[in-house]
C-alpha cells in the first residue's frame, strides 16, 4: 500500500482506480439499464452471426452463394403460381372459351299449337278461370325444378315482348316454392299461381320446365324443357295478338289418334 499523499497502487501495479460507491442504490438504475441495453444489442449480433455464418465463410458457402439461392426461390415461386393459377380454373371457366362465347343462343322451335283448356287456376292466391291468361307467358313450374336462372331468362323476354308473366307450380310443386320463385327470379313483374285443379298440367303433360306463350285468342304455343341460353324469339306487342289457328290434329291429338284406330279397325274387318 501506498502513503497517504501518493497515488493509490495495489501489489500487482495496476493502474489507480477512482472507486465512486453512492449512498443510494438507486442511482446506479441508468447505468443498469445501459448495461441489459448492451447486452440486448450483443445477443442480436450473435444470433444474426450464427444465422450467416454459412453464407460468410469461403468458398461456395460464401456471399456468392446468396444469388444463386434468390434465383432459386424466385423460380418456385413463379412455378408454384402458375399451378396453382391452373389448378384453381373450374371446368365451367375452361369450357368456355371464344368460341362458345361467340355462338348464338339456342333457339327453340314451338312444340306444339294448341288452345287453353277450360277450368280454374290459382293466380295470386285468387281462383280464376284459365282463359284470365291470354296475352301472357305462362311457366309451368314443376317441384325442386332448379331452373332460377331460366326463369330469370324468362321474365326479360316476357317483359321485353310486353307480355304478361305467371309462374305456376305443378307436379306437386308447393305454393312456397313458387313464391320463393317468383321473388327470387320474377324481379317485381311475374305472378306466382298453382294448379291445384292440374288443369294445365293435364291438358299440356309438363316435361321439364314448360312454358305455354298465350295469345290473345287463347291459342297457345306450346315450349318443354327449356333451360340453357334459350330464345323465345318473340317480338314486341306478339303476344297481345290472336295467334296462328291450330289445326285439328294439333288441338285434339286425342281425339285424333282414337279416330285413326277406328278407322284402321274398319279397315281390317
Amino acid at each position: 500500500m501506498s502513503f497517504a499523499s501518493e497515488p493509490e497502487r495495489d501489489d500487482g501495479s495496476l493502474p489507480p482506480v477512482n472507486v465512486v460507491i453512492p449512498d443510494d442504490a438507486r442511482e446506479l438504475d441508468r447505468d443498469v439499464l445501459a448495461y441489459r441495453r448492451e447486452m440486448r444489442a450483443l445477443r442480436r449480433r450473435q444470433r444474426r452471426g450464427r444465422l450467416l455464418r454459412p453464407f460468410s465463410g469461403p468458398g461456395v458457402g460464401g456471399p456468392a452463394a446468396i444469388v444463386p439461392l434468390v434465383a432459386l426461390c424466385l423460380a418456385l415461386a413463379l412455378v408454384g403460381g402458375a399451378l396453382l393459377s391452373v389448378l384453381t380454373i373450374s371446368p365451367a371457366e375452361q369450357d368456355a372459351g371464344p368460341s362458345q362465347s361467340a355462338s348464338p343462343p339456342v333457339s327453340t322451335a314451338p312444340a306444339v299449337l294448341t288452345t287453353l283448356p277450360a277450368g280454374n287456376v290459382q293466380l295470386d292466391g285468387e281462383t280464376r278461370q284459365v282463359h284470365s291468361l291470354v296475352s301472357s307467358a305462362v311457366a309451368l313450374v314443376p317441384a325442386n325444378c332448379g331452373c332460377g336462372s331460366s326463369l330469370s331468362r324468362l321474365e326479360g323476354q316476357a317483359i321485353a315482348a310486353g307480355a304478361s308473366l305467371y309462374f305456376v307450380g305443378t307436379a306437386g310443386a308447393s305454393s312456397t316454392q313458387v313464391m320463393r320463385d317468383t321473388v327470387d327470379y320474377g324481379h317485381g313483374h311475374a305472378i306466382p299461381g298453382n294448379d291445384a285443379d292440374g288443369v294445365l298440367a293435364d291438358a299440356y303433360h309438363p316435361a321439364g320446365l314448360t312454358v305455354l306463350l298465350v295469345f290473345s285468342d287463347a291459342t297457345v304455343e306450346v315450349r318443354k324443357n327449356l333451360s340453357g341460353p334459350f330464345e323465345l324469339n318473340l317480338s314486341p306487342g306478339e303476344l297481345k295478338q290472336p295467334g296462328p289457328k291450330p289445326s285439328r290434329t294439333q288441338a285434339n291429338p286425342t281425339a285424333n289418334a282414337a279416330a285413326t284406330a277406328v278407322t284402321a279397325s274398319s279397315t281390317n274387318g
